[in-house]
């Protein structure tokens, strides 16, 4: 297992789900992942829980905002892109042809958050490190694995992250006339823009890796969560499903070594 002690500047260093049902959350990603779990209090007196694979952690699980409890909005996954400025960053989003939606917030001495969007939207959490630099773990079993953003506006938010971060890009033509992008770092696939379907928000989809893809998401059917993505019917190293979990919330399963 190796773990990670740092993320360069634009490289995806964290998710995590917010979600109206945190002990049901807890129960059911703890059946797909094997996570334990350490919990916290938040101010107005509820609890978030942090998730950890054999110690390292990985992701956090926290409670939903009042307005959202009050709206019914479904659970959601939530990535984070490592930034050496997260000020700064926000402040290049509007130059850019993007939104700066939150923050710069201070979060203790952990670090500090902003949200942004690229053109054609798809809320971006943005990290600054302190002493919390992002999930211990990273394409292991448990743990953040992969993030693609579905847009309307593919060239638009491609050209929009290049801005900020400086990604190098590689497209991939596919044959449907679209085209795969990826961003990179230093040479390394980080993260991936896709063409959304026709009347599709964007949004991102986030993975995470398992061992055995088809045995998670059987796990995840059994702890009463859908599967809306099957996987292989042999699935190698790579091979993909998609589970929802009672609350709304959709995760994405790549098999990894």
């Amino acid at each position: 297992m190796t773990v990670r002690t740092t993320y360069a500047n634009g490289e995806p260093c964290w998710a995590d789900l917010q979600t109206p049902d945190v002990a049901a959350a807890k129960e059911f990603y703890g059946r797909i992942f094997g996570w334990t779990y350490q919990d916290f209090p938040t101010p107005d007196g509820r609890s978030y829980a942090q998730a950890f694979v054999d110690g390292e952690l990985v992701s956090t699980i926290a409670p939903q905002s009042p307005l959202q409890l009050e709206a019914g909005t479904a659970a959601k996954w939530n990535i984070y892109f490592s930034a050496l400025d997260a000020a700064d960053m926000l402040e290049e989003a509007r130059h850019a042809g993007g939104t700066a939606l939150f923050g710069p917030e201070t979060v203790g001495d952990t670090g500090v958050l902003g949200f942004l969007a690229p053109p054609g939207g798809g809320t971006t959490g943005i990290w600054q490190p302190g002493t919390h630099y992002g999930s211990h773990l990273f394409n292991q079993p448990g743990a953040l694995a992969w993030a693609e953003l579905f847009t309307p506006e593919t060239p638009a938010a491609v050209g929009f992250f290049q801005q900020l971060f400086g990604h190098e890009v590689t497209e991939y033509p596919q044959d449907d006339g679209g085209s795969y992008s990826t961003l990179l770092i230093d040479g390394s696939e980080v993260a991936g823009v896709v063409p959304a379907d026709e009347g599709e928000q964007a949004d991102w989809q986030v993975y995470f890796g398992v061992a055995d893809v088809a045995g998670a998401a059987a796990a995840a059917q059994a702890a009463g969560g859908e599967v809306i993505v099957e996987p292989d019917e042999y699935p190698l190293d790579g091979s993909l499903a998609t589970i929802r979990d009672a609350q709304g919330g959709v995760l994405n399963l790549i098999q990894v070594a």
